[in-house]
């Protein structure tokens, strides 16, 4: 991948279901991992600028019909903690407006050590 890369954690100090807040170049990024998989979020709410990694994540919730409620098995929801606006984990997109997105980045691992490419 093209981009500066920056080597961040061990894989092995994130378990699944863990977060981390590093700071890169002056950006503070969120790292987590959700079950097993991981995913690197801008700690920015768009909206009023909040630590948007500090809040809750989640599946992502849908309704396919008039009083029924799925979860969406690819989703993956960050909830800012101050609004509540949610964001789509692997798009940054918001999930009420998708024109409105929080900055993501790639992460890799490699030989256990967590990568995020800016």
């Amino acid at each position: 991948m093209k981009g500066s890369r920056h080597t961040v954690a061990r894989a092995a100090d994130l378990p699944p279901g863990s977060r981390l807040i590093v700071t890169i170049a002056g950006r503070e990024i969120g790292l987590f991992n959700i079950e097993g998989t991981y995913y690197a979020i801008r700690n920015q709410c768009p909206h009023r600028f909040a630590p948007l990694c500090m809040g809750r994540t989640g599946p992502l919730i849908s309704s396919p019909g008039v009083y029924q409620v799925a979860q969406e098995p690819e989703g993956h929801v960050l909830k800012c903690p101050w609004h509540l606006w949610e964001f789509d984990l692997v798009t940054g997109r918001a999930i009420c407006d998708p024109k409105l997105r929080v900055r993501t980045y790639p992460v890799e691992c490699v030989d256990d050590e967590l990568v995020i490419v800016l």
